[in-house]
């Protein structure tokens, strides 16, 4: 292909090197006159393992060339890849200056061009940034439109320095984030020989997997560098912790826990954080993320409760109560702190969870539930269709298939549903769906 890459820094001149070694031709582009004498005189404008070599082939092949000039640019490639900086600015938000200044050059650099051409963002980017600010900027100095004669998409780059090379070489997966084929085919037919999968997606959510992969990579460093300090302070060995909370790849290193949904509870999580934090404190260690832990938990019940307090109904009907589906086990149960906010509110309240039954209830889990909900066999019913026949909003915690179709079959258009475990085919329901964070 040709390509033109725009910005040299770590992630486009890596780019550079591979896309030629692999016999594409390109065009690299930057503000930066003496990153450019270096590729054009086959020097590496980064300091990165391989790249003294790589840059010195690819000198060698007579398939690069670089320039300042945005239109000769784009009037001798067909894609280009965009990974201009975006840092911090004093306050904390994103400085897009440089990319929104490179996009109304990129679209004025297409005015006169015929050919269909292709714009990869590869820059991180906050969600929203390429559909609200420079796929317009592009139009609007190009007098062309997205889909008909350019196209625009996101495909967030996972390269670390120090290993860009073998990043490149080996990625995790290839993410494309678009609103047409065309550009997802592109640039499988460009990517696509790399040895992972390939994932094809909404721009907004390729934007802001970014995200969420470097915030899971400072949590985990931070969790880990919390638990070695605790370590220190108990005389336990970090490493040998650590190193065996990363065999367990069914719970640990794996899905398990990742996906949205509500909070968490039961006596496990809770209780173990708890000790933990007291002997944190015990020995004058602080663990600030181990410590916003259960805040955060309380925030997500919140939220949750702020859903239905904001329908303005006031009889609520509760589809499941203890903090896992098919358990009975009611304690630190986030459902059953709900259920006690709104009884306190004054709300009039109905409960069905098929696994709940009073007389079956013993020990701690009895304790529990007389505490917080000491009146709760007046509100607990057997039958799902009669909670959902006497309520207006429902509150969805379970996530079986008897429960999905009751629902299916029992609820109106009157009814509000609040959905906190993310249901199967809820567009089939009828009512006002609402999830909790989808």
């Amino acid at each position: 292909m040709k390509i033109s890459i725009f910005g040299l820094g770590y992630v486009g001149a890596v780019s550079l090197g591979c896309l030629v070694r692999e016999g594409h031709n390109v065009v690299g582009v930057d503000v930066d006159q003496a990153k450019l004498d270096l590729i054009g005189s086959g020097k590496t404008p980064v300091v990165e393992e391989g790249m003294v070599e790589l840059m010195a082939e690819v000198a060698r092949s007579g398939r690069v060339s670089v320039t300042c000039d945005v239109r000769r640019a784009i009037e001798q490639t067909e894609i280009s890849l965009i990974s201009v900086g975006t840092p911090s600015a004093p306050n904390g938000s994103q400085d897009q200056t440089a990319i929104i200044h490179l996009a109304s050059d990129l679209g004025a650099a297409m005015r006169d061009k015929t050919d269909m051409h292709v714009f990869v963002f590869r820059s991180t980017l906050v969600p929203g940034t390429v559909e609200e600010i420079l796929r317009p900027a592009i139009e609007r100095t190009s007098g062309k439109k997205d889909g008909v004669d350019f196209h625009v998409c996101f495909q967030p780059e996972f390269l670390r320095e120090g290993t860009s090379i073998r990043d490149y070489e080996t990625p995790p997966y290839t993410i494309v984030g678009a609103n047409a084929e065309a550009p997802v085919a592109k640039l499988r037919e460009l990517f696509g020989y790399l040895p992972c999968e390939f994932h094809s997606t909404s721009i907004r959510a390729a934007e802001m997997v970014k995200y969420a992969c470097n915030n899971f990579h400072a949590l985990k460093i931070t969790f880990a560098n919390e638990t070695a300090r605790l370590c220190e302070a108990l005389k336990v060995d970090p490493f040998e912790v650590m190193e065996l909370v990363c065999k367990d790849r069914q719970l640990n290193i794996s899905p398990a826990y990742l996906k949205p949904g509500f909070a968490f509870g039961g006596s496990c999580l809770t209780k173990d954080l708890r000790a933990t934090m007291h002997l944190a404190k015990l020995r004058d260690v602080d663990l600030p993320v181990h410590g916003a832990t259960a805040a955060s938990n309380r925030v997500h019940i919140d939220h949750a409760i702020a859903k239905v307090v904001e329908t303005g109904k006031r009889r609520v009907g509760m589809i499941g109560l203890s903090f896992k589906t098919g358990t009975d086990d009611l304690r630190e149960s986030p459902l059953v702190m709900m259920a006690e906010h709104f009884l306190g509110k004054g709300l009039s309240l109905l409960v069905y969870d098929p696994e709940v039954h009073l007389s079956n209830l013993l020990g701690a889990n009895r304790r529990f539930i007389e505490q917080h909900l000491p009146h709760i066999g007046s509100l607990l019913r057997q039958d799902i269709g009669a909670v959902i026949d006497d309520s207006d909003v429902l509150i969805v915690g379970l996530k079986d298939a008897r429960t999905t179709e009751s629902m299916r079959d029992h609820v109106r258009d009157r009814h509000t549903v609040i959905d906190l475990v993310g249901m199967p085919d809820r567009g089939s329901f009828r009512g006002d769906y609402r999830g909790l964070c989808w």
